[in-house]
């Protein structure tokens, strides 16, 4: 992203009411990343890909209870690793964070994860105490991109299982534009292969056979376009947030506006054998306009794409388990 007088890059830190915490198991290769809004966020979602591993999801939908909620966690373990929200919520609790039904407070936690099962060890899920380990992680708020949290076991380019994939992982960036500050957190974790949308160079993706350099996901697929088994072991997370005013209904557009920064960068996504999902975080009181926001959030979530490759661009899975 080019940056200039309008927009410049800004540490994630800067966007006050948020915090950002991580928790891994190195050896099984999985984790959690924790976004924390102790003042609360009016928040939306967008689901583009065909198999989410989620938790409530549906309290972001327009026309469910307008109510702001306190975490937004990304994290390993498929299915298994929604288990790491419980924590989150004993967390937040134990702090009178939550929505005051009247007998106790009820932390509201919107959680997504990836597949990553196949590389490590696929009998070690994030659990509740993980999920707890990521806050108290968020108190020191440094938060940093690469193999660490929900992106210590994210790989793309996995259309033929883990041999040929390559290894990726946690990517954040955030900008200002004025007084307004927009930022993503992003575990890339795709089917598909990872392209710089400025050059056109690929980040990441499929290997070839001999692994000397990359394959085409998307010539494969057309290949193998009568094969019902795809490799589903995929799912790209991540979430927009924002110090602008936004209501929760304007928060699930600007969701579904980030959606282009994926597809910007991801070839194919969004895919039966994907789980995409974006969340979307208003934080704030800026007064912005919607179509700047969604604008500028599509932007920086194709630069933490980015980030979130940067480090990997010829290592594969093989090569980094040696």
């Amino acid at each position: 992203m080019e940056i200039n007088e309008f927009v410049q890059e800004i540490n994630i830190t800067e966007i006050e009411g948020l915090r950002i915490g991580n928790a891994q198991d190195d050896e099984a290769e999985t984790g959690v990343t924790v976004l924390l809004f102790e003042q609360g966020a009016k928040a939306g979602v967008d689901v583009s890909g065909g198999g989410p591993a989620s938790r409530e999801t549906r309290l972001l939908e327009p026309l469910t209870a307008d109510n702001p909620i306190n975490a937004i966690v990304l994290s390993g373990g498929s299915a298994f690793g929604l288990a790491a929200a419980d924590g989150v919520a004993r967390y937040l609790e134990e702090r009178g964070i939550g929505y005051d039904t009247g007998f106790a407070k009820v932390p509201l936690v919107c959680q997504s994860c990836i597949y990553d099962l196949g590389i490590g060890r696929a009998d070690v899920r994030p659990d509740a105490d993980m999920g707890y380990a990521a806050c108290e992680d968020a108190q020191r708020n440094q938060p940093d991109c690469g193999s660490i949290g929900a992106g210590c076991g994210a790989a793309v380019g996995k259309l033929y299982g883990m041999e040929r994939a390559s290894k990726t992982g946690l990517g954040i960036y955030a900008v200002k534009a004025g007084i307004l500050r927009m930022a993503a957190v992003v575990v890339v974790n795709a089917l598909g292969d990872i392209f710089d949308p400025d050059t056109g160079e690929k980040l990441a993706g499929l290997r070839t056979e001999d692994g000397g350099g990359f394959a085409d996901t998307r010539q494969e697929i057309y290949k193998i376009s009568r094969r019902t088994d795809l490799f589903a072991g995929n799912t790209t997370i991540g979430a927009i947030i924002t110090n602008g005013k936004f209501s929760k209904a304007e928060m699930n557009k600007i969701a579904s506006m980030a959606r282009s920064g994926y597809a910007r960068c991801i070839n194919p996504v969004g895919t039966m054998a994907d789980g995409d999902t974006i969340y979307a975080a208003s934080i704030g009181d800026v007064p912005a306009d919607i179509n700047a926001a969604g604008t500028l959030a599509a932007e920086v979530m194709a630069e933490a794409i980015k980030k979130a490759v940067k480090n990997y661009s010829f290592i594969s899975i093989k090569n980094c388990q040696n």
